[in-house]
Formats: structure tokens, C-alpha cells, sequence
């Protein structure tokens, strides 16, 4: 009886399987398999190159995937977190890791350009100091947008349009007042929460998909504006010559009065890419500090009532509207902080930097981290950003291998990279993790 069982089941799992390797034929023939380049025999007229062999691997891959999905993951026996799902470590292994994990990250991140510096060399470790701004710069975003989708349970498909908001800002005032970075810095976060809050207010009676679309749009409004008030914005033509920030007035280039004059070092580039790799550090444990502190507060515990239910938090007496403008003020705020960084680092900006893409990345980070875990935003911008980076070299086929490997976490850590939470408050005084499977997330 067992062995009929099993015989079903494979036979069963074999066909689901064909199916997804017939779809998969259909999609990656035309998206893999013919790709058009210049051929040099044809007088430089574009011609068709055709790969067949990679479809049959993408094919085979996704094939082979599929099968043992069915038998080891979705039709078994056995819950999901009895099979294949045993190769990973329980959410209950990850309680702990907060604790430990930050600590070693922060002295890491604190040493790393030394680190970097002192291996490689002042050339051969400026593109890794580069990696390492990008990584930082998105672990900020992904903090502020944590506020708004993995506290207060908002879901927000528009966040980069307070990326721009800060980015032109200050931009915008430097170009126009002339106005130093550390001017501009706090006015770009006060604008950016400005315009969080003219997106709360028409969204306060939304929900779930309703409020996806409405976040979504205002992020497109925003992008096709920046992209048309040419007078004003420059239009896709974008702003350039952005100033950099200096070192309490010590600007990092080379004569006298500069930053290497003034400490006696001998000037080399690499400082100014080391500032500013620490000034964006600095700007994220800022972030973090301030999302931890509220946390604890009545505003943060409101957020985490929020998500759970909205209507029994109407019953406690608590203002839902106040509560989600103030996630939505607060996580554009930092994403404003981070748009003012991005635009001066770049000295380049243009609304193709700030399309949806970014948005979905962002997001991917907080859901791959687990929603609420700052932890878990760390580790998943570093796998994500820095994977970017990894499979740069294979051109094309980056993003299906980086689209297989989110889809190979969701399905074994569909709560995320760090699927446990620490509760805000506790009645005993020691707080301990629970599961995520317990936590309504991104219904609010």
C-alpha cells in the first residue's frame, strides 16, 4: 500500500514537473534562446544568435527543481518543515542571533575600509569601498521602509519616491542657495516626511492590495514629475555638479587648507571614498538607533497594533490615523536622509536612478530579511546588492539565477532570513522570541 503510495506520488510529482519544464521551454526560448547582436558578416546589421543549449540547462534546471519540490517540500508526508526544509536551521536557532549578530557586524563594518586598505591597496580597494556604500546605503533604506511595512504592517510599493525627494532636495537647494551638505542633510528628511505624510492622508481608509497600488502610483507621480518639469529638475537630463560634503569645513582635495594638509597625510583619493563610507554608516546606526527606540515607545507599539488588527486597535482607543502617518513621516524621513547621501556621493542625479525597480529591491530586502528584523535586512541587503555584484559576470543570466535564489528562500524561509520576533514589552520582564507564523504581516 506504502509502495503504491509513493509510486503515486512520484508519478504524480513527475507530471507537475513536466508541466513547469514545458512552460519553462516556452518562456526561456524566446527570452534566452535567441539573443540579437551585431554580425560581422552582415555589413553591421543586427542578426539573431541562437542558445540552445542554455535553454535545455534553464529547462532542466527548473525541472529537476520542481520535482523535488513535489517530493520533498509541497506533496510529502511530512510537513514542509520536515523535509528539504531540515537542510536549513529552524527559525527557533535563529532567537539568539540578534544578540550576537549585530555587535559583530558593527565592528566589522567599523574596520572593514583598514581591513580593505591594508590588503588590496588604496587602488585595489576602491571598488570595494564603493560595494560597501551601495550595501550601507540600502540597509538604511531598507530600515525606514521596515517602519512602514514590517511595524506598522503598511505595504509600501512606492518608497523610492522619498529616496527622490531627498535626492533632489538636496540637490535642488545646493544648486539654487548654495546651501553645504549639512545644511541640506535635515531639510531633506524634514520634505521627504512631508511628503509621507501628503501620502498618508489619502490613504488611510486603504488596505493590503488597495494600498499597494495607491503607494505605487505615488512613486510613478513623482518619477514622470522629476522627469517633465525640465525647468525646474532638468528633466531626464538630471543635476550635475552636486558639491561634496566636507570634514567639518576641510574639503578633501589636494593644496593647502585641504583635509590631508590639515592632518599632515599625503593626499590620496581614497580618503574622501573612506568618509564617506563611514559618514553613510553612520547615518544607517542612527537609523536603526532611533527604529529601536521607538519600538519600545507607545507610537511603536501602536505600529505593531496596527499590523496585527486595525479594528481591535480602534477599540483600544488608539488614533489609527496619527499612527500611520507617523510611520509613513518617519520612513520617509530616513529614506530622504538616504536620497541627500546618494545625491552627493553621486554628484549625478536623474529620474532614471529612482524608477520602481528600486522600489521592489528595497521591499525585497525587508521581506527577505523578515519583516520587522533589522538583523535581517543587514544580511539580506548584503546577499542581495552585494549577489548583484557577484554575478555581474554573467550578464544576462544574473537575474534568473538571482530570481531563483529568492525564490529558493521564500520557499523554505517564506517568513524570511530571521523568521523569529522579540517582542516589544513582556509581562515578565525578559523577552523572548516567538515565531513569525504568529505574526500578521503587511495587512494593516
Amino acid at each position: 500500500m506504502a509502495a503504491n503510495k509513493s509510486e503515486s506520488l512520484f508519478a504524480d510529482s513527475l507530471k507537475d514537473a513536466a508541466a513547469g519544464g514545458v512552460i519553462a521551454l516556452a518562456l526561456f526560448a524566446l527570452l534566452i534562446g535567441m539573443k540579437a547582436e551585431v554580425a560581422s558578416g552582415l555589413g553591421g546589421q543586427l542578426g539573431i544568435e541562437y542558445r540552445w543549449l542554455a535553454v535545455i540547462v534553464a529547462v532542466a534546471i527548473v525541472f529537476v527543481g520542481r520535482l523535488l519540490l513535489n517530493l520533498f517540500v509541497w506533496k510529502a508526508d511530512k510537513p514542509a518543515t520536515q523535509g528539504l526544509g531540515n537542510l536549513l536551521p529552524k527559525a527557533s536557532s535563529f532567537a539568539g542571533l540578534g544578540k550576537y549578530a549585530m555587535p559583530i557586524f558593527l565592528v566589522l563594518a567599523v574596520v572593514l575600509p583598514f581591513i580593505l586598505v591594508s590588503w588590496l591597496g588604496t587602488r585595489g580597494s576602491r571598488q570595494y569601498l564603493d560595494l560597501a556604500i551601495l550595501v550601507t546605503t540600502y540597509v538604511m533604506l531598507g530600515w525606514g521602509l521596515n517602519i512602514v511595512v514590517g511595524l506598522a504592517g503598511l505595504l509600501d510599493l512606492g518608497y523610492v519616491a522619498f529616496y527622490a525627494v531627498g535626492a533632489y532636495s538636496y540637490a535642488l537647494l545646493a544648486q539654487y542657495f548654495g546651501f553645504s551638505f549639512w545644511i541640506c542633510l535635515p531639510l531633506a528628511g524634514i520634505l521627504a516626511a512631508f511628503w509621507g505624510i501628503i501620502l498618508g492622508f489619502p490613504v488611510l481608509r486603504l488596505r493590503g492590495d488597495y494600498l499597494a497600488i495607491v503607494t505605487l502610483a505615488f512613486g510613478e507621480i513623482i518619477r514622470v514629475v522629476l522627469l517633465n518639469w525640465y525647468d525646474f529638475t532638468g528633466g531626464p537630463d538630471g543635476i550635475s555638479g552636486i558639491p561634496r560634503p566636507s570634514f567639518f569645513g576641510l574639503e578633501f582635495e589636494r593644496g593647502e587648507g585641504g583635509f590631508a594638509d590639515f592632518f599632515g597625510l599625503q593626499y590620496n583619493s581614497i580618503h574622501r571614498i573612506i568618509f564617506l563610507y563611514y559618514l553613510i554608516l553612520i547615518m544607517a546606526l542612527v537609523t536603526n538607533f532611533v527604529t529601536m527606540r521607538l519600538r519600545k515607545l507607545p507610537v511603536g507599539r501602536a505600529w505593531e497594533a496596527l499590523r496585527e488588527d486595525e479594528i481591535a486597535c480602534r477599540s483600544l482607543g488608539i488614533n489609527t490615523t496619527n499612527t500611520k502617518l507617523t510611520a509613513f513621516a518617519l520612513g520617509a524621513m530616513f529614506g530622504g536622509f538616504a536620497g541627500s547621501f546618494f545625491a552627493t556621493r553621486q554628484g549625478f542625479i536623474s529620474p532614471e536612478s529612482f524608477t520602481f525597480i528600486e522600489s521592489a529591491v528595497i521591499l525585497a530586502i525587508v521581506v527577505l530579511g523578515g519583516l520587522g528584523s533589522q538583523i535581517g535586512v543587514v544580511i539580506a541587503a548584503v546577499v542581495m546588492i552585494g549577489g548583484f555584484e557577484f554575478f555581474r559576470g554573467l550578464e544576462e543570466y544574473r537575474m534568473l539565477v538571482f530570481g531563483l535564489l529568492m525564490v529558493a528562500i521564500m520557499v523554505w524561509k517564506p517568513r524570511g532570513l530571521i523568521s523569529t520576533r522579540t517582542p516589544s514589552i513582556s509581562l515578565s520582564g525578559k523577552a523572548k522570541g516567538i515565531s513569525a507564523d504568529l505574526v500578521q504581516e503587511g495587512h494593516g
